[in-house]
Formats: structure tokens, sequence, C-alpha cells
């Protein structure tokens, strides 16, 4: 259903299931980072002179030091059982912006104490530098860090309908053409047990949905 900003002020931390305005659309959430990104390194498997070792498991930062108090973020709720749907928040961006508005919602869901494997990171547009780096060894290099399920997946969304279902899937429009779109938000929705984030243009996204529709 298309998704129309309605109430601005909502946190993308908050937890459980949003309530839909009147006109049955969800309403979008801010930005998860104001301001300048800060500097950050660069995710497993960055494009370089050489192919690095094998991703590590990441571990979200200072979670086992103290979990985030009252001020920072909370981890998405879990699936209230027997509900198939999972939660959906709207990160508004535009299409340049919005695969760092991705990046920037999947570090806080690591900070809030999310598994990076439970992270699975879909573009509509120009792929992510990772898979790029990564799928430029084979594909079934690239496949086999997806099945093992131990680290953020980023992956295409014409190429990523063999994507297995992980708690929380985020959506990166950025650019790609309608039916693109289209076809990443229902397999975005499919693909995520718990919460579904999507980062893009909103008026984009609702057209998108309204043709769905």
């Amino acid at each position: 259903m298309p998704l129309i900003p309605e109430e601005p002020q909502i946190h993308e931390s908050a937890q459980g299931p949003r309530a839909t305005p009147a006109s049955g659309r969800v309403a979008p959430t801010p930005r998860p980072v104001p301001g300048p990104r800060p500097a950050a390194p660069p995710r497993p498997g960055r494009p370089g002179p050489l192919r690095p070792a094998p991703p590590a498991q990441r571990t979200p930062r200072d979670a086992a030091a103290a979990k985030p108090g009252p001020s920072g973020p909370a981890a998405p709720a879990a699936p209230v059982a027997g509900s198939a749907a999972p939660q959906i928040q709207l990160i508004p961006a535009s299409v340049e912006g919005a695969l760092d508005a991705a990046e920037e919602a999947v570090d806080l869901l690591l900070d809030a104490g999310r598994a990076p494997g439970d992270v699975l990171v879909l573009t509509t547009g120009e792929s992510h530098p990772w898979a790029t780096h990564e799928l430029s060894f084979g594909e079934a290099s690239y496949w086999a860090q997806h099945d093992a399920g131990d680290d953020v997946f980023y992956a295409d969304a014409v190429a990523a309908d063999r994507a297995a279902v992980r708690p929380v899937v985020v959506v990166a429009v950025n650019g790609g053409s309608e039916a693109v779109a289209a076809t990443a938000l229902s397999l975005a929705h499919t693909r995520a047990g718990a919460l579904l984030i999507v980062c893009g243009d909103p008026q984009r996204i609702n057209t998108v949905l309204g043709a769905k529709a």
C-alpha cells in the first residue's frame, strides 16, 4: 500500500507495529542519524588491490559492554507470535542518498544489538560496492557468504530471489525502473521476518505501490 508521510515525528526505533492512518498508509520515519554521517571503517569486502580475507562475523559495537540506555536506539521488536507481516519503516531519501540512508540504518541496527547475519540489504539501482567486489570472484563464492548467514549481505533486487528470509530487510531505492522497484519491495516484504526498512523518495515509492495496487 502507498507509504505517505503522515506522522513525521515517529522515530524509526519505535518498537511494534505502527498505527495505520485513516488513509491506510504507513507513516515514514526520519533519517536514523541527523546531520553529516561520521566516517566509518569500510565494510568487509570493499574493493581494494587484493581480495580481503573472508569477512569475519561482525558483532554490534559496544554491545557486550553495555545495553543501550533510554536515549539510545532500541532494537527492533521481534515479530508477534502468529503475525506474518513485518513492521514497516520508511526513511525518506533521494535516489542519490538512498544507499547512504540504508547504511546508516544498518549501523543503527548493529549498534542496537542486531546480529550482522540478521540483515539483508537490497538495492534497486547501482549495486553496493561490497556486492560488486565479491561478485568479481564468482557467484558461487558470493552466494556462499549469503548461505553462511554470519554477516550483513548485500544484493541487487533483480537477482535476490534466491535470498533467504532474514529478520530485517533494508531496501535502498537508489535507481532502477519502476518495475524493478516494485519487484524489490514485493520481494523484501516476503523476505523480512520482523522489520522492513525502505529508504527512498516517498512519492516514488507511493507511485510504485499504487501501480501494483
